[in-house]
Protein backbone atom coordinates (compact mmCIF):
# COMPACT_ATOMS: atom_id res chain seq x y z
CA UNK A 1 0.00 0.00 0.00
CA UNK A 2 2.80 2.37 0.82
CA UNK A 3 4.12 1.59 -2.85
CA UNK A 4 1.10 3.13 -4.08
CA UNK A 5 1.43 6.62 -2.42
CA UNK A 6 1.23 8.94 -5.62
CA UNK A 7 -0.64 12.13 -6.76
CA UNK A 8 -4.17 10.71 -6.10
CA UNK A 9 -3.38 11.42 -2.32
CA UNK A 10 -1.23 14.56 -2.39
CA UNK A 11 -4.46 15.73 -4.04
CA UNK A 12 -6.46 14.18 -1.13
CA UNK A 13 -4.50 15.91 1.39
CA UNK A 14 -4.29 19.35 -0.57
CA UNK A 15 -7.74 19.28 -1.05
CA UNK A 16 -8.49 18.44 2.30
CA UNK A 17 -6.10 21.68 4.05
CA UNK A 18 -7.88 23.93 1.79
CA UNK A 19 -11.56 22.39 2.88
CA UNK A 20 -10.24 22.94 6.62
CA UNK A 21 -9.11 26.55 6.05
CA UNK A 22 -11.97 27.38 4.48
CA UNK A 23 -14.38 26.05 7.46
CA UNK A 24 -12.39 28.34 9.75
CA UNK A 25 -12.21 31.30 7.72
CA UNK A 26 -15.76 30.57 7.26
CA UNK A 27 -16.62 30.21 10.64
CA UNK A 28 -14.22 33.08 12.26
CA UNK A 29 -15.87 35.95 10.21
CA UNK A 30 -19.68 34.64 10.32
CA UNK A 31 -18.69 35.19 14.20
CA UNK A 32 -17.26 38.85 13.73
CA UNK A 33 -21.12 39.36 13.30
CA UNK A 34 -22.11 36.50 16.01
CA UNK A 35 -24.56 39.25 17.48
CA UNK A 36 -27.13 37.79 15.42
CA UNK A 37 -27.65 34.45 16.96
CA UNK A 38 -27.85 32.45 13.36
CA UNK A 39 -24.80 33.74 12.44
CA UNK A 40 -23.03 32.72 16.00
CA UNK A 41 -24.41 29.19 15.53
CA UNK A 42 -23.40 29.29 11.82
CA UNK A 43 -20.00 31.00 12.92
CA UNK A 44 -19.23 27.98 15.99
CA UNK A 45 -20.73 25.41 14.11
CA UNK A 46 -18.33 25.60 11.34
CA UNK A 47 -15.18 26.42 13.48
CA UNK A 48 -15.54 23.47 15.76
CA UNK A 49 -15.70 21.45 12.21
CA UNK A 50 -12.78 23.44 11.08
CA UNK A 51 -10.72 22.71 14.26
CA UNK A 52 -12.28 18.69 14.59
CA UNK A 53 -10.76 18.22 10.77
CA UNK A 54 -7.43 19.77 11.55
CA UNK A 55 -6.62 18.24 14.77
CA UNK A 56 -7.86 14.93 13.50
CA UNK A 57 -7.66 14.42 9.47
CA UNK A 58 -4.45 17.22 8.94
CA UNK A 59 -2.79 17.96 12.37
CA UNK A 60 -2.74 14.05 14.00
CA UNK A 61 -1.07 12.03 10.78
CA UNK A 62 0.85 15.41 9.42
CA UNK A 63 2.69 14.83 12.56
CA UNK A 64 3.18 11.17 12.60
CA UNK A 65 4.89 11.41 9.20
CA UNK A 66 2.12 10.05 6.71
CA UNK A 67 2.87 12.58 4.07
CA UNK A 68 6.51 12.87 4.52
CA UNK A 69 6.99 11.18 0.76
CA UNK A 70 5.63 14.67 -0.73
CA UNK A 71 8.57 16.42 0.46
CA UNK A 72 6.85 19.58 0.78
CA UNK A 73 7.99 21.72 2.82
CA UNK A 74 4.39 23.02 4.33
CA UNK A 75 3.15 19.37 5.25
CA UNK A 76 5.74 17.76 6.58
CA UNK A 77 5.83 16.38 10.43
CA UNK A 78 9.20 18.75 10.95
CA UNK A 79 7.82 22.08 10.15
CA UNK A 80 3.77 21.35 10.93
CA UNK A 81 2.39 23.32 14.09
CA UNK A 82 -1.44 22.21 14.24
CA UNK A 83 -4.31 23.91 15.96
CA UNK A 84 -4.02 21.98 20.01
CA UNK A 85 -2.04 24.24 22.81
CA UNK A 86 0.30 21.40 23.06
CA UNK A 87 3.46 21.99 21.15
CA UNK A 88 3.71 19.51 18.01
CA UNK A 89 7.60 18.44 18.82
CA UNK A 90 6.43 17.67 22.60
CA UNK A 91 3.50 15.56 21.27
CA UNK A 92 5.29 13.49 18.88
CA UNK A 93 7.82 12.89 22.04
CA UNK A 94 4.73 11.80 24.37
CA UNK A 95 2.89 9.77 20.98
CA UNK A 96 4.86 8.48 18.46
CA UNK A 97 8.12 7.58 19.85
CA UNK A 98 6.45 6.12 22.89
CA UNK A 99 3.00 5.47 22.97
CA UNK A 100 3.03 4.04 19.45
CA UNK A 101 5.94 1.55 20.74
CA UNK A 102 4.31 0.42 23.77
CA UNK A 103 1.17 0.83 22.85
CA UNK A 104 -1.14 -0.87 26.28
CA UNK A 105 1.86 -1.26 27.99
CA UNK A 106 1.34 -0.82 31.64
CA UNK A 107 4.36 0.86 33.10
CA UNK A 108 6.24 2.41 29.61
CA UNK A 109 2.86 3.54 28.20
CA UNK A 110 2.08 6.16 30.14
CA UNK A 111 -1.29 6.96 27.76
CA UNK A 112 -2.98 4.30 29.67
CA UNK A 113 -4.93 6.38 31.88
CA UNK A 114 -2.52 9.66 31.01
CA UNK A 115 -1.37 9.48 34.56
CA UNK A 116 -4.90 10.85 35.83
CA UNK A 117 -6.90 7.91 35.09
CA UNK A 118 -6.43 4.52 36.26
CA UNK A 119 -7.07 2.29 33.27
CA UNK A 120 -6.21 -0.95 33.89
CA UNK A 121 -7.01 -3.71 36.89
CA UNK A 122 -2.69 -3.59 36.69
CA UNK A 123 -2.51 -0.01 38.15
CA UNK A 124 -2.38 -0.22 41.90
CA UNK A 125 -5.85 1.51 43.34
CA UNK A 126 -5.47 4.12 45.65
CA UNK A 127 -8.51 6.07 47.24
CA UNK A 128 -7.52 8.82 44.49
CA UNK A 129 -9.28 6.78 42.13
CA UNK A 130 -12.50 6.72 43.14
CA UNK A 131 -13.04 10.39 41.41
CA UNK A 132 -12.31 8.55 37.97
CA UNK A 133 -15.24 9.19 36.41
CA UNK A 134 -14.90 12.75 37.40
CA UNK A 135 -11.90 13.41 36.04
CA UNK A 136 -12.71 11.95 32.99
CA UNK A 137 -15.89 14.46 32.91
CA UNK A 138 -13.81 17.05 33.61
CA UNK A 139 -11.10 16.24 31.26
CA UNK A 140 -13.39 15.80 28.06
CA UNK A 141 -14.10 19.54 27.36
CA UNK A 142 -10.06 20.84 27.85
CA UNK A 143 -8.40 17.64 26.62
CA UNK A 144 -6.12 19.64 25.02
CA UNK A 145 -4.80 21.32 27.94
CA UNK A 146 -4.37 17.38 29.95
CA UNK A 147 -2.27 16.51 26.73
CA UNK A 148 -0.25 19.58 26.91
CA UNK A 149 0.26 18.69 30.73
CA UNK A 150 0.55 15.10 30.20
CA UNK A 151 3.25 15.97 27.92
CA UNK A 152 5.54 18.05 29.95
CA UNK A 153 6.37 14.36 31.53
CA UNK A 154 6.09 15.48 35.38
CA UNK A 155 6.36 12.30 36.58
CA UNK A 156 9.16 11.78 34.69
CA UNK A 157 11.11 14.89 36.00
CA UNK A 158 10.16 13.96 39.83
CA UNK A 159 11.61 10.25 38.63
CA UNK A 160 14.86 11.65 38.23
CA UNK A 161 14.26 10.57 34.06
CA UNK A 162 13.87 14.20 32.61
CA UNK A 163 16.23 16.72 33.39
CA UNK A 164 15.55 20.13 34.93
CA UNK A 165 16.82 21.87 31.31
CA UNK A 166 14.63 19.54 29.29
CA UNK A 167 11.57 20.56 31.34
CA UNK A 168 12.34 24.06 31.63
CA UNK A 169 13.25 23.47 27.74
CA UNK A 170 9.55 22.31 27.58
CA UNK A 171 7.55 24.93 29.41
CA UNK A 172 8.98 27.82 27.74
CA UNK A 173 7.58 26.04 24.04
CA UNK A 174 4.36 25.23 25.99
CA UNK A 175 3.98 29.15 27.15
CA UNK A 176 4.85 30.28 23.43
CA UNK A 177 2.22 27.98 22.21
CA UNK A 178 -0.45 29.03 24.30
CA UNK A 179 0.39 32.52 24.12
CA UNK A 180 -0.36 32.10 19.87
CA UNK A 181 -3.48 29.67 21.04
CA UNK A 182 -4.71 32.59 23.26
CA UNK A 183 -3.77 35.42 20.45
CA UNK A 184 -5.59 33.66 18.09
CA UNK A 185 -8.86 32.21 19.73
CA UNK A 186 -9.94 34.68 22.35
CA UNK A 187 -7.95 38.02 21.55
CA UNK A 188 -7.73 38.40 17.61
CA UNK A 189 -11.28 37.07 16.78
CA UNK A 190 -13.15 38.75 19.65
CA UNK A 191 -11.54 42.06 19.20
CA UNK A 192 -12.27 42.27 15.25
CA UNK A 193 -15.51 41.32 16.51
CA UNK A 194 -16.02 44.09 19.03
CA UNK A 195 -16.72 46.60 16.48
CA UNK A 196 -20.16 44.95 15.20
CA UNK A 197 -20.26 44.77 19.10
CA UNK A 198 -20.24 40.83 18.68
CA UNK A 199 -16.98 40.80 20.62
CA UNK A 200 -18.64 38.52 23.75
CA UNK A 201 -20.31 36.54 20.94
CA UNK A 202 -17.28 35.76 19.08
CA UNK A 203 -15.19 34.63 22.66
CA UNK A 204 -17.89 32.59 23.79
CA UNK A 205 -17.64 31.36 19.97
CA UNK A 206 -14.53 30.28 19.95
CA UNK A 207 -14.34 28.55 23.46
CA UNK A 208 -17.12 26.74 22.42
CA UNK A 209 -15.65 25.04 19.15
CA UNK A 210 -12.45 24.37 21.40
CA UNK A 211 -14.20 22.35 23.70
CA UNK A 212 -16.62 20.61 21.32
CA UNK A 213 -13.65 19.90 19.40
CA UNK A 214 -12.08 18.07 22.59
CA UNK A 215 -14.80 16.39 23.39
CA UNK A 216 -14.80 14.61 20.19
CA UNK A 217 -10.99 14.51 20.40
CA UNK A 218 -11.04 12.87 23.94
CA UNK A 219 -14.18 10.35 22.75
CA UNK A 220 -12.09 9.07 19.30
CA UNK A 221 -9.02 8.80 21.61
CA UNK A 222 -10.74 6.86 24.24
CA UNK A 223 -12.69 4.81 21.92
CA UNK A 224 -9.88 3.33 20.13
CA UNK A 225 -8.09 2.53 23.34
CA UNK A 226 -9.93 1.77 26.12
CA UNK A 227 -13.28 -0.03 25.04
CA UNK A 228 -14.36 -3.77 26.38
CA UNK A 229 -11.91 -6.12 24.35
CA UNK A 230 -8.92 -4.44 24.54
CA UNK A 231 -5.82 -6.09 25.86
CA UNK A 232 -3.43 -4.63 27.87
CA UNK A 233 0.16 -5.79 28.64
CA UNK A 234 3.06 -6.54 31.39
CA UNK A 235 6.69 -5.41 30.74
CA UNK A 236 7.42 -8.79 31.48
CA UNK A 237 5.41 -10.27 28.54
CA UNK A 238 6.88 -7.60 26.01
CA UNK A 239 10.49 -8.83 26.89
CA UNK A 240 12.13 -10.00 23.96
CA UNK A 241 9.25 -9.56 21.40
CA UNK A 242 9.82 -9.64 18.29
CA UNK A 243 8.67 -7.26 15.19
CA UNK A 244 5.65 -9.94 14.84
CA UNK A 245 4.86 -9.93 18.29
CA UNK A 246 4.72 -6.56 18.46
CA UNK A 247 2.26 -6.47 15.13
CA UNK A 248 -0.21 -9.16 17.64
CA UNK A 249 0.09 -6.39 20.35
CA UNK A 250 -0.77 -3.47 17.94
CA UNK A 251 -4.05 -5.69 16.41
CA UNK A 252 -5.09 -6.98 19.95
CA UNK A 253 -4.50 -3.61 21.88
CA UNK A 254 -6.86 -1.34 20.08
CA UNK A 255 -10.18 -1.02 19.08
CA UNK A 256 -12.07 0.27 15.74
CA UNK A 257 -15.17 2.11 15.37
CA UNK A 258 -17.58 1.40 12.61
CA UNK A 259 -19.89 4.33 10.62
CA UNK A 260 -19.87 5.95 7.79
CA UNK A 261 -17.18 7.78 5.48
CA UNK A 262 -17.71 11.25 7.28
CA UNK A 263 -17.18 9.38 10.59
CA UNK A 264 -13.80 7.80 9.56
CA UNK A 265 -13.04 11.39 8.08
CA UNK A 266 -14.12 13.37 11.20
CA UNK A 267 -12.02 11.01 13.23
CA UNK A 268 -8.79 11.64 11.28
CA UNK A 269 -9.74 7.55 10.19
CA UNK A 270 -8.60 6.98 14.03
CA UNK A 271 -12.40 4.78 13.59
CA UNK A 272 -9.64 2.50 11.93
CA UNK A 273 -7.35 2.66 15.16
CA UNK A 274 -6.28 -1.13 14.75
CA UNK A 275 -4.64 -0.31 11.05
CA UNK A 276 -3.55 2.93 12.56
CA UNK A 277 -1.53 1.63 14.91
CA UNK A 278 -0.05 -1.19 12.39
CA UNK A 279 1.00 1.29 9.46
CA UNK A 280 1.32 4.66 11.46
CA UNK A 281 2.84 6.35 8.35
CA UNK A 282 -0.11 4.94 5.82
CA UNK A 283 -1.86 8.24 4.95
CA UNK A 284 -5.11 7.77 6.66
CA UNK A 285 -7.67 7.88 3.96
CA UNK A 286 -6.08 4.35 2.69
CA UNK A 287 -6.91 2.38 6.37
CA UNK A 288 -10.56 1.63 4.80
CA UNK A 289 -8.83 -0.64 2.02
CA UNK A 290 -6.18 -1.93 4.73
CA UNK A 291 -9.28 -2.86 7.29
CA UNK A 292 -10.52 -5.94 5.73
CA UNK A 293 -7.34 -7.13 5.31
CA UNK A 294 -6.52 -6.97 8.82
CA UNK A 295 -9.47 -8.28 9.81
CA UNK A 296 -9.13 -10.96 7.73
CA UNK A 297 -5.84 -12.05 8.98
CA UNK A 298 -6.90 -11.53 12.60
CA UNK A 299 -9.92 -14.31 11.69
CA UNK A 300 -7.63 -16.54 10.46
CA UNK A 301 -5.34 -17.02 13.61
CA UNK A 302 -7.86 -16.04 16.04
CA UNK A 303 -7.01 -12.74 16.91
CA UNK A 304 -9.38 -10.40 18.22
CA UNK A 305 -10.63 -7.48 16.08
CA UNK A 306 -12.65 -5.35 18.08
CA UNK A 307 -15.12 -2.99 16.58
CA UNK A 308 -18.01 -1.26 17.31
CA UNK A 309 -21.04 2.04 16.67
CA UNK A 310 -19.53 5.46 18.26
CA UNK A 311 -21.89 5.03 20.96
CA UNK A 312 -21.29 1.44 22.02
CA UNK A 313 -17.72 2.18 22.16
CA UNK A 314 -18.00 5.26 24.13
CA UNK A 315 -20.13 3.89 26.67
CA UNK A 316 -17.67 0.82 26.94
CA UNK A 317 -14.64 3.10 27.70
CA UNK A 318 -16.91 4.95 30.09
CA UNK A 319 -17.96 1.84 31.83
CA UNK A 320 -14.21 0.51 32.50
CA UNK A 321 -13.47 3.89 33.45
CA UNK A 322 -16.33 3.74 36.21
CA UNK A 323 -15.54 0.13 36.93
CA UNK A 324 -11.89 1.01 37.67
CA UNK A 325 -12.88 4.34 40.14
CA UNK A 326 -13.53 1.08 42.53
CA UNK A 327 -11.09 -1.36 44.65
CA UNK A 328 -10.32 -4.64 43.53
CA UNK A 329 -12.16 -7.25 45.17
CA UNK A 330 -10.64 -9.13 47.45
Amino acid sequence: MLAKRGATDATYIKRMIKIQRGLEISGRAALLVSKNKAAWVTGTALLSVAKILENMELGHNILHGQWDWMRDPDIHSTTWEWDFVTPSRSWQHTHNDLHHRWTNVVGKDRDVGYNLLRMDPDQEWKPYNLGNPLYNALLAPVFEWGIAIYDLEIPEYKEGLKSKESMVKDLKALGRKAAKQFAKDYAATPAVAMLTGSGKQALMGTLTANAVRNVWAHAVIFCGHFPEGTDTFTEEMVEGETRGDWYVRQMIGSANISGSKFMHLMTGNLSHQIEHHLFPDLPSHRYAEVAPKVREICQRYGLKYTTGPLLKQVGSAWAKVFKLALPPRT
